[in-house]
């Protein structure tokens, strides 16, 4: 049998030099250099500015910059601005300053310098050529933590826009006013762009520029929560308009995740609880830092709503130990031990100052007492007030009377309090199922379907031109369906926000 099996082995036939496996230099010899790529980006820009194509811009064009950003060197931006831009332009000059002042630092570092690289680039006029490189610039300073400097150029980049008035510079646009926003609040100046943003989103409003209006919007609400001014920024966002289809899912997620923080901090939990489980469900998986901030909010809600939730969402891959101090609460406010909670909350008051939940923690007092009270209801048929203080840790019989007396009230304990002896006797337990309990609950799903399934209709986009493409060559449809596919990479590209979404 192993004679065959040998025979079979050495009849087989020899794989071709074209099947074998290249080797890893054969792979880096085949692999673009960088100049190389940003003169592919610039011709990408020059063909969808003569074919007016923004989604270009907006898919290929960004989904490819965020490949490269890794690679991103001084010297190779520094090429890069001499090639692209014309000589005795002022981004030229600006940008050359900044980036001298990169790699000096980056030398100062210890940092290892790159080889210079050597492309051949025709320097061109185009605005969105020059907004690129501002954009190039920019992130390259942002990742390296100079934000002084990123101030300096993305203020100097937003003046440049505000020159122009093209449907091609949209997508690039907002992207600058993103960086614009984050230098300044990594600056600690984020006060004094206020008024800058609010005249951008006016301007993107006249212009119908979709992309401006969804950006620009949140970062004024961004820049309202960040200094607790939460009327301000829901008079904007009721006056303020949007696009009726989100371009951007990313800033969609954004716009759910402030939109709950407000009804939070307005009492109007149920709102904030829908939006806030739509923005941790259309977050992308790379958006760690924004997964975590939104299941915070999203926890003390559901509690702030009396729900408990699972524990298999403090479980979620990743998120175990930035929410632990949530877990904890979790576990204290579904025990009922008001003392527990407190314990709880004094240990962790830093990380949520920080996280600026601590307002709804202070509310969620009231919430534990409720379901210590529940407990004591269901376990007890009679009990007297003062083993229901020393049970919730109150301090006086009057006060835990006054507290019996408003769950009693509000239907969240079914008791009845006998002043004369001092107790506080429990009802007969009801069966749920002959209550509107159940047809609530089931209405509350039947409806967050019907939300989902309503939503994905609005987001399905068809071309307005579609009866007039019936005839499309096979070529033309790869080319289009390229184009879709990139456009949804990009849309999922890893984005910096300080939350790391």
């Amino acid at each position: 049998m192993g004679k065959e099996i040998d025979m079979k082995d050495a009849d087989a036939p020899a794989k071709p030099d074209d099947q074998r496996k290249p080797e890893d230099g054969e792979e880096e010899r085949q692999k673009p250099t960088l100049a190389a790529q940003l003169k592919a980006n610039v011709a990408l820009i020059d063909k969808a500015v003569r074919s007016k194509d923004t989604r270009l811009l907006t898919g290929r064009l960004l989904r490819q910059t965020a490949l490269l950003r890794k690679q991103l060197t001084p010297d190779a931006l520094t090429a890069f601005v001499k090639q692209a831009l014309p000589a005795g332009l002022p981004a030229q000059a600006l940008l050359l300053d900044h980036l001298r002042k990169a790699e000096q630092e980056m030398d100062t570092d210890g940092a290892i310098k790159p080889a210079a690289t050597d492309a051949t680039l025709t320097s061109s006029t185009l605005p969105e050529v020059e907004v690129y490189a501002y954009l190039l610039a920019i992130v390259h300073l942002v990742d390296h933590q100079m934000f002084p400097e990123a101030k300096a150029v993305s203020s100097a980049a937003v003046k440049r826009l505000s020159e122009f008035n093209r449907r091609t510079l949209d997508g690039l646009g907002a992207r600058i006013y993103f960086y614009f926003s984050w230098a300044h609040e990594s600056t600690n100046t984020l006060g004094e762009i206020r008024s800058t943003l609010l005249a951008l989103h006016r301007t993107a409003v006249l212009r119908h520029d979709e992309f401006g209006q969804e950006t620009l919007l949140n970062l004024l609400l961004r820049n309202y929560l960040h200094f607790n001014l939460y009327d301000q920024a829901e008079k904007l966002r009721s006056k303020a308009q949007r696009p009726e289809v989100s371009r951007s899912p990313q800033q969609l997620c954004r716009y759910l995740y402030y939109l709950g923080r407000i009804r939070a901090i307005q009492l109007d939990y149920t709102e904030a609880k829908d939006c806030l489980q739509q923005a941790a469900r259309k977050a992308p998986m790379i958006a760690h830092g924004f997964r975590v901030t939104v299941n915070k909010w999203l926890a003390l809600v559901r509690l702030l709503l009396g729900e408990i939730p699972e524990h298999s969402e403090f479980q979620q891959q990743g998120l175990q130990e930035a929410l632990a101090p949530y877990f904890e609460l979790t576990q204290a406010v579904r025990c009922g031990d008001l003392n527990t909670f407190t314990q709880v909350a004094e240990k962790y008051e830093a990380v949520f100052e920080a996280d600026k939940t601590h307002n709804l923690i202070v509310r969620l007092r009231h919430n534990v007492i409720r379901a210590g009270l529940r407990r004591i209801n269901l376990a007890y048929s009679r009990i007297s007030l003062a083993d229901v203080a020393k049970k919730l840790g109150l301090a006086t019989v009057e006060d835990t009377e006054c507290i019996v007396a408003k769950a009693i009230r509000d239907g969240g304990v079914d008791a009845v309090i006998d002043h004369a002896n001092g107790w506080m006797s429990s009802k007969e337990v009801v069966d749920i199922y002959v209550t509107d309990e159940p047809q609530a609950a089931f209405h509350a799903r039947v409806a967050f379907c019907l939300d989902i399934h309503n939503e994905a209709v609005k987001a399905m986009r068809f071309d307005p031109e579609a009866h007039k493409k019936r005839l499309l060559t096979a070529e033309a449809q790869r080319e289009r369906l390229k184009q879709e596919e990139e456009l949804a990479l990009a849309m999922e590209e890893e984005d910096d926000t300080p939350e790391g979404f």
